[in-house]
């Protein structure tokens, strides 16, 4: 059994404090009271963030098997009689990075499991020899696997969120915008939703294009060798493009979202130099203007990765992020 840390506790009784007064607002202007049925069923629906840390386990389970492979998801469960919000998590690595596991946001995810929030971290085909749109696939049957195997984990299937980063924020992506359509959600797996119904992103790669471009400016080789790499098929970048899908106006869905990306510190350097600023504020407004409600934070000199190390930038993006889902859960 895994427990809070003292960071975490200090994290989420800071937050907490907020919590309750956000609780507190709602309950001013709340309507009048419901007969029995349907306070017990408004009961059973309603799901919140957890006021005060929670102990939680970890364990791994078998998610997916394809390509004569097996993929595991890490289960951060906490503990307590629930059900309890549900939460995907989708990894970075330039797509092709193996060196990159679904143990990239340990210090995150625990930090949601002491929220109250089963966490649920997948790997998936991530290689050089798996282009677009293998692991966009692999993904979009993560999200139904969630959905259909929730109440096994003491979660609720009734409202899901993911979270991406980097590379994993553009699967993500990918699959809110399209998330029926055929070449993602090849893998069999029906009757439940591929649609999360919200999403966080961290320094997600939104445009893979205006992100090599920014890579290659700023001299740094490694994502601009690794997007070549993954979007080898030809017409693949522009057809797998987040940004490119808006500016097309394809008909997509749009969740509620949060993004979090590094900005320039006090001395006006950016120290991310796999994504700038200005293109995330691009497809911010681009995701408005499609009708889509996003609600975009920058953190000064945050670099990439941040979320992957305990920290100043990760406490304030838990903070940011238990806000951010605490007002997702208490929409009717």
């Amino acid at each position: 059994m895994v427990r809070a840390s003292l960071l975490l506790s200090h994290f989420a009784i800071a937050v907490g404090g907020a919590l309750v007064l956000g609780v507190g607002a709602v309950a001013q202007t709340s309507p009048p009271a419901l007969g029995p049925d349907a306070q017990a069923i408004s009961a059973e629906r309603a799901l919140h963030l957890a006021s005060e840390p929670l102990a939680f386990n970890v364990h791994d389970v078998d998610y997916l098997q394809v390509d004569g492979k097996t993929f595991q998801a890490t289960i951060y469960q906490p503990e307590g009689p629930g059900p309890f919000p549900a939460i995907l998590d989708v990894h970075g690595g330039a797509w092709v990075r193996e060196d990159k596991r679904r143990d990239e946001h340990a210090f995150m995810d625990k930090g949601l499991a002491a929220m109250g929030m089963v966490v649920v971290a997948i790997d998936f085909r991530q290689s050089g020899q798996h282009y677009y749109p293998t692991s966009v696939v692999d993904v979009n049957f993560a999200m139904r696997w969630l959905r259909a195997n929730a109440s096994k984990f003491n979660a609720s299937s009734q409202i899901v969120g993911a979270f991406g980063s980097s590379s994993g924020g553009h699967l993500l992506l990918l699959n809110v915008m399209r998330p029926s359509d055929p070449q993602y959600a090849a893998l069999p797996l029906a009757g439940v939703s591929a649609s999360p119904d919200y999403i966080v992103l961290a320094y997600p790669i939104s445009d893979p294009q205006a992100r090599r471009a920014y890579a290659l400016a700023v001299g740094n080789s490694g994502p601009v060798k690794n997007t070549d790499i993954y979007f080898a098929p030809p017409g693949s970048i522009q057809d797998g493009n987040p940004q490119l899908i808006l500016d097309r106006h394809e008909s997509v869905k749009l969740p509620p979202a949060l993004l979090l990306q590094g900005a320039a510190d006090a001395n006006g350097v950016v120290k991310d130099t796999n994504v700038s600023p200005a293109i995330q504020q691009r497809f911010v407004a681009s995701y408005q203007a499609a009708g889509g409600r996003i609600q975009m934070e920058l953190l000064p000199g945050a670099p990439h990765d941040f979320v992957n190390t305990a920290g100043p930038e990760l406490e304030g993006a838990l903070a940011l992020m238990k806000s951010f889902i605490e007002q997702q859960l208490l929409k009717p």
